[in-house]
């Protein structure tokens, strides 16, 4: 499967057990977006596991307190960073700390799709 979703503050690529989004340039991630993506993940994932790529592809900034919310959602089993950037994977360390679900910071999409089906056995 692969669904390509636009909205108004990123762009999804969803597959059967994980999906990529890549965030717009200048936005900050919020309560509001992370909605959309419990709404996503209950449409494409209802009753299966799956991994949370994002590919920071843009400089945006997020904030912590959505990863309460994300760590509520059952069927995630992962979440990944993608950038080559050293500040986006500084950010990424400090966001780590407020996700309760495996969280990996790496260098290529490849990478993390690999990631994803170990964390998922696949």
């Amino acid at each position: 499967m692969t669904d390509v979703l636009k909205y108004d503050f990123c762009t999804m690529h969803i597959y059967d057990y994980y999906m990529i989004v890549v965030i717009n340039e200048g936005i900050t991630v919020t309560t509001t977006h992370n909605d959309v993506l419990l709404n996503v993940a209950d449409t494409y994932y209802k009753n299966k596991p799956f991994v949370y790529i994002t590919h920071r592809l843009h400089s945006y900034s997020v904030d912590p307190a959505i990863y309460k919310e994300t760590s509520k959602i059952k069927n995630l089993a992962g979440f990944c960073v993608v950038s080559a950037d050293y500040k986006a994977k500084r950010n990424a360390e400090i966001e780590k700390l407020f996700l309760n679900k495996p969280f990996e910071i790496l260098d290529t999409i490849e990478e993390a799709t690999i990631w994803a089906n170990t964390v998922l056995s696949i």
